[in-house]
């Protein structure tokens, strides 16, 4: 009978390391991590794109330096009165058109381009915020994570304690018996009798086995012939 209380003792042992391998948490932060892995490199590839615009607009805008200084300088002779030759003066009338043209041309690229660096620079910021919310959730789920194994070590201790209790008091080559039969059968190396039936298996005895069982002795120690555990009969065993 104290078999079936070790069982039960290592049962629950059993659960709590299953539990402990399978914590939402650990699923959940193993799933954040993967997601802020994903960001950083996401950040790295926004940086560069904003960066490469930030050249692209200095180069814009270094583009249309020389261009406004000659109009300005071609303006302010046809300003000036200082052309008086009429040809000259409509070429040089020309050119500042063309140039105004040719500002334009630049400003407007320099439009594009600042416009796509103010989209690149929000892309950032988004996934900025996203990161640090990343991070901050992953840090909420460690310190639950931590705290919900923290409580199940202490389970787990609490009930190895029991299980040494129960242990000391069984015959040594019966708890080898039973251990190595557990490890054979998921933990599980001791079984009750129930109406007739191994709990162990499911299994229901035939009849040659019910009168076996039926007439051995009190402290017999049984095995199901189904599946090989130690089956202890109890007050609810049918026999």
């Amino acid at each position: 009978m104290r078999l079936l209380d070790l069982q039960a003792v290592d049962s629950s042992i059993a659960q709590y390391n299953h539990r402990k391998a399978n914590l939402p948490e650990l699923t959940r932060a193993a799933a954040l991590k993967r997601r802020v892995g994903e960001l950083d490199d996401e950040l790295i590839a926004a940086d560069t794109a904003v960066s490469d615009l930030e050249l692209d607009q200095a180069r814009a805008e270094a583009d249309l330096v020389p261009v406004r200084q000659r109009r300005e300088r071609e303006q302010q002779r046809i300003d000036s009165g200082s052309v008086t030759d009429g040809t000259t003066l409509s070429n040089l009338i020309g050119e500042v058109q063309q140039l105004t043209k040719r500002i334009g041309d630049l400003e407007d690229a320099e439009l594009e381009v600042m416009e796509k660096l103010e989209n690149a620079q929000a892309d950032r910021e988004r996934l900025r915020a996203a990161r640090a919310e990343a991070h901050g959730e992953l840090a909420e789920v460690v310190t639950r994570g931590r705290a919900a194994m923290a409580e199940l070590n202490n389970q787990v201790a609490e009930a190895q304690q029991q299980r040494d209790a129960v242990a000391a008091e069984l015959p040594g080559d019966l708890l080898e018996r039973y251990q190595r039969i557990g490890a054979k059968h998921g933990g599980v190396g001791a079984a009750a009798l129930v109406r007739r039936r191994c709990t162990g298996c499911q299994l229901e005895l035939n009849a040659a086995d019910v009168e076996r069982f039926a007439a051995a002795h009190v402290d017999e120690v049984l095995t199901c012939e189904q599946c090989g555990r130690i089956v202890v009969r109890t007050a609810e065993s049918g026999l």
